[in-house]
């Protein structure tokens, strides 16, 4: 342990460095998490929408539960929790898993939203033309709704990518969990903060960047002009 370190160029590389190995890990996290909650959310909006009342009934206890428990709470049920039962997950997979099924609580919303906003007629031309139901949802219904979803999965991203800070709660070695282990071994919090902030910046600036272009490209008004 350094005691009361002294700030030096050196000891400033060191600790971007840390804290950027980090930032390996929380890209990743955000990454693995976005994908669950995509596959998932997707599902759950499909049966959302299907006529089946046991699927819908599934979908609605599944949304009741992730959305009204924090995110903190299912982390720890998850990596502590299961833990219990003689279920040993790695802290980064129960951090993927926690965050996976919690966004795809929020993004089947998205993906149900998006399927509804296209017009019913677009099934009926598919219909009329020889189209199986599957075919026209394949072939119309879902490129149509995947523009309208995008740009809300792209800001559902950059919150995600801040939220993983949560993650050193169960020990997943990010960018959060770095800064707080080089706290304690160097005690300059104030220059170990100010970094971590500059970190994250740099994380979403690119990220939020891409979300606009993606909003302005598959806005309806652009696609209608």
């Amino acid at each position: 342990m350094m005691d009361g370190a002294v700030v030096t160029p050196e000891m400033l590389l060191y600790l971007l460095r840390t804290l950027l190995i980090g930032a390996g890990a929380t890209i990743w996290l955000t990454a693995a998490s976005l994908v669950v909650a995509v596959v998932l959310g997707f599902g759950l909006a499909l049966m959302r929408l299907s006529d089946s009342k046991v699927l819908q009934g599934i979908a609605r206890v599944y949304l009741e539960i992730f959305r009204n428990i924090p995110i903190l709470t299912q982390l720890f049920v998850i990596y502590f929790g299961l833990s219990r039962y003689g279920i040993m997950l790695p802290a980064t997979v129960a951090a993927t898993l926690g965050f996976g099924l919690n966004g795809a609580s929020m993004l089947s919303e998205v993906f149900r939203s998006a399927i509804l906003s296209v017009d019913r007629g677009q099934r009926e031309a598919g219909l009329a033309i020889g189209l199986t139901s599957r075919q026209a949802f394949r072939l119309l219904i879902l490129p149509q709704a995947a523009r309208t979803a995008i740009p809300p999965i792209g800001n559902y991203a950059i919150g995600l990518l801040k939220d993983t800070s949560l993650a050193s709660a169960v020990a997943v070695p990010e960018i959060a969990m770095r800064a707080k282990m080089l706290v304690a071994e160097t005690y300059l919090s104030t220059e170990i903060y100010m970094m971590v902030a500059v970190v994250y910046l740099a994380l979403s600036l690119p990220l939020a960047r891409l979300t606009a272009l993606a909003e302005r490209r598959f806005s309806p008004h652009r696609s209608a002009a």
